[in-house]
């Protein structure tokens, strides 16, 4: 269920509020509250999709890789008007749509289920081959990922692939709040750079660094964006 007329009322100092209606155990918060401000840029200033172009051949893709962590990016969807606020506060009941982990099978505007580390960014890749395929030049694709899904040797097989081909349609944002097992020599985006992508890092709470990150050209290479927040307590 969307509710379009309600996200009008919405803004960015709504979110914790938006938030807070989601109790229960296993909410991940630290997770959640990391991811907060990429995402709110991003469906805010960047993507090309509304709750009316959610099903868009030639819509923007947005995959949420880190899952686990789902209150930020379903404040956001509501915020946007993809989610009825009513939602919220069953948030991880039975019956409730809005789970720990997010379904695209039953909510408006999420692309993959997503929330077992390290196969979002592999989905990413596959789903901008498939759009370059279709001929849908003006669909991007973006991913956000945990620091931590870099432990897992798929995201690495990833980063290889597009990198080699060229994937330009691929975005990837990666929220670094320390949680990684162990660190890369020279940070996070010389990994991406080493592939041959076009890599940025920015402050995570800094709006205006992320959109300008975020709306880099990067003709002929995937793109990522190294968000840096908190570390994670």
């Amino acid at each position: 269920m969307t509710l379009t007329s309600e996200s009008t009322r919405f803004r960015y100092h709504d979110l914790p509020r938006l938030m807070a209606l989601m109790t229960g155990d296993e909410k991940h918060g630290p997770a959640a509250t990391s991811t907060l401000d990429a995402l709110w840029v991003l469906y805010d200033r960047v993507l090309r999709v509304t709750p009316e172009t959610a099903d868009a051949p030639d819509r923007d893709r947005f995959l949420l890789s880190k899952g686990h962590g789902p209150m930020a990016y379903y404040a956001v969807l509501t915020a946007k008007g993809f989610l009825d606020p009513s939602l919220l506060p069953g948030f991880g009941a039975f019956d409730s749509p809005l789970g720990h982990h997010p379904d695209r099978v039953l909510l408006p505007g999420v692309e993959i289920g997503s929330g077992s580390l390290g196969h979002g960014l592999p989905l990413a890749v596959g789903t901008a081959l498939g759009l370059r395929a279709q001929g849908l030049t003006r669909s991007r694709v973006w991913a956000l990922v945990g620091d931590a899904e870099l432990d897992e040797g798929s995201n690495h097989e990833a980063i290889a692939y597009a990198g080699a081909v060229g994937l330009e349609a691929l975005h990837t944002v990666v929220v670094d709040n320390s949680s990684a097992t162990h660190g890369w020599s020279g940070g996070i985006a010389s990994r991406f750079a080493a592939e041959g992508w076009s890599a940025r890092t920015v402050d995570g709470r800094d709006h205006a660094a992320l959109y300008e990150a975020f709306t880099t050209a990067h003709p002929g290479r995937p793109h990522v964006v190294v968000a840096l927040v908190e570390p994670k307590r």
